[in-house]
């Protein structure tokens, strides 16, 4: 059986645009080239039906190292805390003090784009400090 060497992670929301835009900024993504023969993304949604419309939006890493991320319109809302999230590897090789402190200047500027800082995980005997965060629809995430 051949190993699996690329995935794409899925959001279900209400404003698929507008929560891709949000993770570009978060990550450093950019929205790949419209389809062929249109100019922007705008003139391609403006081509579909209308129900299809804003429906959904992807982003991607510049580098094409880490995975292309997909956002599609659902109707019903976000009613639970999310069983998969998104760590972000903002203290990586930190430790004490000075992770936390890297953690939370990169909250201070998730929470100017729209995020949420929900609490913040002192270290332990085990781990090291995290933060949990949520993006500007609720879904979880955390800083570490």
């Amino acid at each position: 059986m051949a190993s699996v060497k690329q995935f794409q992670v899925t959001f279900d929301c209400a404003e698929p645009e507008r929560v891709a835009r949000f993770w570009c900024e978060v990550l450093g993504y950019v929205v790949p080239p419209p389809p062929d023969g249109f100019a922007t993304w705008d003139d391609f949604d403006r081509s579909l039906p209308s129900e299809r419309q804003g429906s959904a939006f992807a982003c991607s890493d510049p580098s094409g190292v880490g995975p292309r991320l997909f956002f599609q319109r659902v109707p019903e809302s976000k009613v639970v805390k999310n069983r998969v999230h998104l760590c972000v590897r903002a203290g990586t090789g930190l430790v004490g003090e000075e992770r936390l402190a890297t953690l939370e200047a990169e909250c201070a500027r998730l929470v100017a784009l729209g995020a949420v800082h929900v609490r913040t995980l002192l270290a332990d005997e085990d781990n090291e400090s995290c933060l949990v965060m949520q993006d500007i629809e609720g879904n979880e995430f955390c800083l570490d």
